[in-house]
C-alpha cells in the first residue's frame, strides 16, 4: 500500500523528535531525579522515627502509654483473630517474647478495631497469651502507627522509643530475633 506523497517523509528531512544533545540532557535529569530519589528513601529509612505517643488499653482494663515503655525494647503487633496469618504466627510470637522478656522486651498485641472484643479475649485466655493484648475498638492506634490496615503489621521499637523496624506480614522469625538481640543489648 503507497502512501500519498503528501504523507511520505524521509528520515532525512524529518527532525527527530529529540536532537541528541537534548536526549543526552534528559538522560541526565532522569539519573538525577533516580539520585534524588534514591537518596531520599535512604534518608527516610535512616533518620530515626519516634513511635507515636500513644496509650494501649489492655484486656484487664490497664492502660499504658507508650511514653511509660521508654528504656525497653518493645513489639507492637497488630492483629485480628479473623486473620489466618496472625493465628499461625502467634505461637511464634509467643516464643519469642518467652525467650526475651526477661531481657527486657515488652509486647502489645493490639487487636484491630473490627476484631470483636469477646473473641480477642476468648483468643487470649484460651492461648493463654503471656503478654499484654490491647483493644483498638477506635482504631486510633492503628491510625497513629502509619494508619495499618493490613494484619498482621509488626513494629519493633527501640530503648530510644523510635521504631527499629516494621513487618509487613508474618517475619522472618531468626532475623527478628538477631534484631532483638541486638536492640537488647544497646
Amino acid at each position: 500500500m503507497n502512501a500519498s506523497p503528501s504523507t511520505q517523509h524521509s528520515n532525512h528531512t524529518m527532525p527527530s523528535l529529540f536532537s541528541s544533545g537534548k536526549r543526552a540532557w534528559l538522560k541526565a535529569l532522569g539519573a538525577l531525579a533516580v539520585a534524588a530519589i534514591a537518596a531520599a528513601g535512604y534518608f527516610s529509612l535512616s533518620t530515626p522515627k519516634p513511635a507515636p505517643e500513644v496509650t494501649f488499653a489492655s484486656l484487664s482494663g490497664e492502660k499504658i502509654d507508650m511514653h511509660s515503655l521508654r528504656g525497653k525494647v518493645v513489639i507492637i503487633n497488630f492483629w485480628a483473630t479473623s486473620c489466618t496469618t496472625c493465628i499461625k504466627e502467634m505461637p511464634d510470637m509467643v516464643r519469642t517474647y518467652n525467650k526475651y522478656k526477661d531481657q527486657g522486651l515488652e509486647f502489645i498485641a493490639v487487636a484491630m478495631r473490627y476484631d470483636p472484643p469477646n473473641h480477642v479475649l476468648n483468643y487470649a485466655q484460651t492461648r493463654k497469651l503471656p503478654f499484654t493484648v490491647a483493644l483498638d475498638t477506635q482504631g486510633e492506634v492503628a491510625k497513629s502507627f502509619d494508619d495499618v490496615k493490613l494484619t498482621p503489621t509488626t513494629y519493633v521499637i527501640g530503648k530510644d522509643g523510635n521504631i527499629i523496624k516494621r513487618y509487613i506480614g508474618e517475619p522472618d522469625f531468626a532475623a527478628l530475633h538477631q534484631l532483638l538481640e541486638e536492640a537488647l543489648a544497646a
